[in-house]
């Protein structure tokens, strides 16, 4: 006998007990909160046949990009695969697309999650993995399209529309739409206060605007929902962004300290891209971050040679040359140079394109090679969306590029990088400095000194 989902959606298991688990586990991966592999692990020990079970379980763990889930990953595809006979239509679109993931080939497993959604457009996991691995692949007119095909068919009765609200704020503050994405994150945080999601594009939405008073007013007021979800790591960091921006290093360090810097060994990586990626930054403002290096690179030198996704990669590398660890960096060099060289999946075009020579820049950058580094960033400059991630994480490769020029005494090269950040966002401390550093650098004076102020004016206690 099949039923249909709280929004009408097929299911081809016959048990309400076991569909409402499902939604109940599903809501765990939308809010953040809770444990969802748990909760469904439970309910296939009662319900072994629930075929779209051991989908969703399967679909929420391609998120992870993880050697150790890996095998957990297949397991459940394997199940779901076993009962493909008594499957439907929409549950074996689902099937295959987990079963391209698994093979490497996400952009048709993209494909077949877009089918389903396009047969059942109300289908909330097929819209969320499509929008997850959109951000993912870096394919960032997806990110926002995918919500857009089927917005007209959702309305505010039906559940879990405030996370399609979040998905699609997210997907138009990446187009740079950000008055209407804005608007749809509020809406969605006006239904669901403790939208971890809906948080982070708004907070998007601030950071590419530069309103660095707006967003930290904005995240702290919030903090006591989302600082208690598994999102709440990403969500410091950005709010670390904006203190970073508005020259409040202490407030940074404190961030990281208290809530960046994990002491779990099997932390997800999702914690280790954000520690890297902040300590990264500091690292280029000239910042001594003490120890924290170290005992980061202890977490991911086991993951070294994993090249399972570029943009795990580039983070790793960068503890690993900040903290000394030539052998662990050249362990992921030489990783990456034989799976190019033999691998087909869809991560190795973002390795060869964007990621390899990411990591080589940056072993550039540490050993002073700086000239190096500026030229084969300035190469992949206008590519980096294929490392996937959002507009605010990958602009460490172009801050790392300007810092570089600097160094390098392409001064001309760095004024004209400052430029292009400062009339992005002019409110920020650090773009302004660049401009004077890169004034200075060129023996204009009073060029150099009316950014410097600028900047002082900017900064904040």
């Amino acid at each position: 006998m099949s039923l249909n989902d709280c929004r009408g959606v097929p299911v081809s298991y016959g048990n309400r007990d076991a569909i409402k688990a499902l939604e109940e586990a599903h809501l765990c991966t939308m809010t953040f909160f809770g444990d969802p592999i748990t909760m469904i692990n439970r309910t296939l020990e009662e319900h072994p046949d629930f075929i779209m079970g051991h989908c969703f379980k399967a679909a929420w763990l391609t998120q992870t990009l993880e050697t150790r889930i890996y095998r957990r990953m297949l397991s459940a595809l394997e199940k779901a695969e076993a009962l493909w006979d008594k499957a439907n239509e929409r549950e074996r679109g689902h099937i295959k697309a987990v079963r391209a993931w698994v093979d490497g080939d996400f952009f048709a497993a993209v494909q077949h999650w877009e089918a389903v959604l396009t047969c059942y457009p109300l289908d909330l996991l097929a819209l969320q993995m499509i929008h997850l691995a959109d951000v993912l692949l870096g394919d960032v007119v997806g990110q926002r399209d995918c919500v857009a095909r089927v917005f007209a068919l959702w309305d505010e009765d039906m559940p879990g529309y405030e996370f399609v609200l979040g998905f699609y704020s997210f997907g138009l503050e990446e187009n740079s739409d950000y008055l209407q994405a804005e608007e749809m994150g509020r809406m969605s945080l006006a239904i669901r206060p403790d939208n971890p999601y809906a948080v982070h594009s708004v907070s998007h939405v601030m950071e590419m605007q530069g309103r660095q008073a707006g967003g930290i007013s904005f995240m702290r007021e919030r903090a006591p929902s989302w600082s208690r979800s598994h999102f709440a790591n990403h969500l410091w960091w950005h709010l670390s962004l904006f203190h970073l921006d508005v020259g409040q290093v202490d407030r940074v360090l404190d961030i990281y300290d208290n809530n960046l810097r994990t002491q779990n060994q099997t932390a997800d990586k999702y914690e280790e891209l954000d520690a890297a990626a902040l300590l990264w930054r500091l690292k280029l403002l000239g910042i001594d971050v003490g120890d924290r290096w170290t005992s980061l690179a202890d977490k991911w030198e086991p993951s070294a040679e994993d090249t399972l996704y570029a943009f795990n990669d580039v983070h790793a590398m960068m503890t690993f040359v900040s903290d000394g660890r030539t052998e662990a960096a050249q362990r992921l060099l030489n990783a990456n140079e034989r799976y190019i060289g033999h691998a087909t999946d869809a991560n190795v075009a973002m390795s060869r394109e964007i990621g390899l020579p990411f990591c080589l820049a940056l072993q550039d950058f540490e050993r002073e090679d700086y000239g190096s580094c500026v030229d084969r960033l300035l190469a992949v400059r206008y590519m980096t969306h294929r490392l996937g991630g959002s507009h605010a994480q990958r602009d460490i490769i172009g801050w790392t590029l300007l810092e570089a020029a600097l160094r390098a005494k392409r001064f001309d090269l760095a004024l004209a990088l400052a430029n292009e950040r400062c009339a992005l966002k002019n409110t920020s401390v650090q773009n302004w400095s660049y401009v004077a550093r890169a004034h200075k650098g060129l023996g204009h004076v009073n060029r150099a000194a009316r950014a410097d102020a600028r900047a002082l004016s900017l900064t904040t206690g």
